[in-house]
This record gives C-alpha cells, sequence and structure tokens, in this order.
C-alpha cells in the first residue's frame, strides 16, 4: 500500500528538502472544518467500555483457577486497557469544554489506576505537533531511530516492558520524598513526568490551573502506587504480578506502535509540514489488526499530524475523502503502510546502513 514517489524516495532521510504540497494542505484544511466537533456519544461509551471491559478481565484474570481462563482474561484485559488508556492522546487535542467530564473521569478510572494521568501527556504532546520542533533537539515525542545503532530498537521495547516498575517508583517512592527534598522535586518534574522518548528533554513547571490538575493526579497516582506496594501484606502476590504483567504488555504494545508511528529518518533539523507527514505514518484499511495495535484513531498517525484537532472517529472518514480527492501523484499516499511488521523491518535496516 505504500507509495514510492521517486521525489519522495530520494528525500528519505533529507526530509528538510521536501517542499509543502500546497494541494494537500488546502484540502486537509477544508476538512479540518467539517470533522473538528468531537462526538459525546461516541467518546464516552467507547470509553467506559473498554475501561470496565479491562477491569473486569483483569479481576477474572487474579481470581482464575485455570491457567488458560487467566491468560484469556489477561489478555482481554490488556487489549481493553490499552484501548483505554489510549484516549490520553485524545485529551491532548480536545478542545476546551468539549467533552465536559471526560478528563475528570478518564484520569478516575484509568489514568490514575495505570499510573499514567493525563498532566503527564498534556503540555507535552502538543509540542511535538509544533510546526519547528517537530523531529528537532527539543522534540519530546522524536529520535531519529531509523539513523541510530542496530541495538537501539531492542532497547526501545525493553525499557517499555519495565515501565510498571519505574512508574510504581515514580509514584511511591519519589513523589513522597520530594515533598521533603525540594532538589529531587524538580528532578522529578523535569526528568520523570513526561510520557516522552527523548532523553534530553526536560520539563518546565506547571501554571496556573494546569497546576493544581497535576497537584491532585499526582497525589492521586501517588495513593495508588502506595496501595499496590502494600497490596502482598493483605492479597499475597497473585494480584499485584497480574497487574504488572498486563500493564507491561499493553506498554510494550504501544511502544511498538510507537515504533511505526513515524519513519524516524529526521537528523535534527525543522522540517516542512509535507516532510513531517511523510515521515509519519498511517495503516489504513483493510490491515486487518491495525485497529487493535494502533487503537482510537492512531492507525491515521500521518493523517493525524495534518489534523490534530480533528477527533479520532472522523479520522477514517477524513482519509476517505483524501484519498478519493487527491490524485495518485499527491504525497498524502506516501504516508499509508500494510502494517506494523513491514514497517519495523523498514525501521531495523535503516540502522544497519552505514553512515
Amino acid at each position: 500500500m505504500t507509495v514510492h514517489d521517486p521525489i519522495i524516495a530520494s528525500a528519505s532521510g533529507n526530509r528538510k528538502a521536501i517542499p509543502d504540497d500546497a494541494t494537500m494542505l488546502r484540502a486537509a484544511a477544508e476538512l479540518t472544518r467539517e470533522y473538528s466537533k468531537a462526538d459525546p456519544a461516541i467518546y464516552w461509551p467507547d470509553m467506559l467500555a473498554s475501561a470496565l471491559v479491562g477491569y473486569a478481565g483483569l479481576a477474572t484474570a487474579i481470581l482464575a483457577d485455570s491457567t488458560v481462563l487467566a491468560l484469556a482474561s489477561g489478555l482481554v484485559a490488556m487489549l481493553a486497557l490499552y484501548r483505554a488508556a489510549s484516549f490520553i492522546h485524545e485529551l491532548t487535542h480536545i478542545r476546551k469544554g468539549a467533552l465536559p467530564g471526560f478528563r475528570l473521569a478518564w484520569n478516575l478510572m484509568v489514568g490514575i489506576p495505570l499510573m499514567i494521568p493525563s498532566f503527564m501527556y498534556e503540555g507535552v504532546h502538543t509540542q511535538h505537533h509544533a510546526r519547528t520542533r517537530y523531529g528537532t533537539a527539543d522534540d519530546p515525542e522524536y529520535l531519529p531511530l531509523a539513523l541510530m545503532k542496530p541495538w537501539s530498537l531492542p532497547l526501545f521495547i525493553i525499557v517499555a516492558s519495565l515501565a510498571p516498575v519505574g512508574l510504581i517508583l515514580r509514584y511511591a517512592v519519589l513523589t513522597p520524598l520530594g515533598i521533603i527534598v525540594p532538589p529531587l522535586r524538580r528532578m522529578v518534574r523535569e526528568q520523570y513526568s513526561a510520557l516522552s522518548i527523548n532523553p534530553a528533554y526536560r520539563r518546565r513547571a506547571p501554571e496556573g490551573e494546569f497546576r493544581r490538575q497535576w497537584f491532585w493526579q499526582e497525589a492521586g497516582a501517588c495513593l495508588f502506587a502506595l496501595m499496590l506496594v502494600a497490596s502482598p501484606l493483605f492479597l499475597g502476590w497473585k494480584p499485584l504480578l497480574i497487574y504488572m504483567a498486563v500493564h507491561s504488555s499493553m506498554t510494550v504494545i504501544n511502544q511498538l506502535r510507537t515504533l511505526v508511528a513515524h519513519l524516524w529518518e529526521n537528523d535534527g533539523d525543522a522540517m516542512t509540514v509535507t516532510a513531517q507527514y511523510l515521515d509519519s505514518v498511517n495503516v489504513p484499511p483493510p490491515s486487518p489488526l491495525a485497529a487493535i495495535w494502533a487503537p482510537v484513531g492512531l492507525r491515521y498517525h500521518a493523517l493525524h499530524h495534518l489534523l490534530p484537532s480533528v477527533p479520532y472517529h472522523a479520522l477514517g472518514k477524513a482519509h476517505a475523502r483524501l484519498m478519493a480527492t487527491l490524485d495518485e501523484q499527491s504525497p498524502y499516499r506516501g504516508g499509508n503502510y500494510a502494517g506494523m511488521w513491514p514497517l519495523v523491518g523498514k525501521i531495523a535496516r535503516s540502522t544497519m546502513v552505514k553512515r
């Protein structure tokens, strides 16, 4: 499904050389006006059902006597909670007042119990969309993975598998200690308070209303992490270990999804919007599994970089409209790929090229 346009291919690895395509950008802007409204009748049932199915699966996995039932329930829990957690991406783009109460409900049901409250993504992800930041050293969500050493890819996934351990340490240990050790508190805020992949990224102190949101979300995650640490004293080790296995598996899938969300070929210079699009990835239908490993519209990640304000439930319609409107030579088709594993292979092969 990939379009190998010779102009696009020759610019691979030199993304800054790709000029903006006015026709594609104009068509995308028109769709933004048409599809920009978030529908509460879709958001609320989707998020609530995903969370409830996830926790039901988690409870069944913990209580099951059968290994087969426990594994099957754990798989259901992982996939459903992964979908529920993916709404954190939508929270960063939803216009203020569009979905009253949704942020609060998501944090109480998903963000705090998974120790990924929305403050860890809000104010971070929008920098990834900044025109002059994307793909540069100031982008918290970008690393030139395709230009790095081959061992960087497995390390990228292994680190993700340790996420629940890191989150427990962050909230059950570092948060309480930070209250009495101000320098530690600053370090935690700067280096361990963002869902980012750029290790050089440093977060600024929150201000205003966001500071108040940060406070109660962090306090809730801290209390939950402390309960997790204490849970073996009252419930034994099984619930905690199953929770961590589900959480780890969920994070690994998300990291794989992140790995193929971009081609990671930029060398640090600012890029045009079209170049940013072509460094990003759509996995549209008929790919049968993309809706599972890239839920809540994440299968249209390249399109999302053109239409960041369009809600997830409208991205499929927007994609179909652009495919029907733009001609065969449009750069838009160069952002469409067939599935996860061909993309993993493409990035892995790129890391093996001597530079």
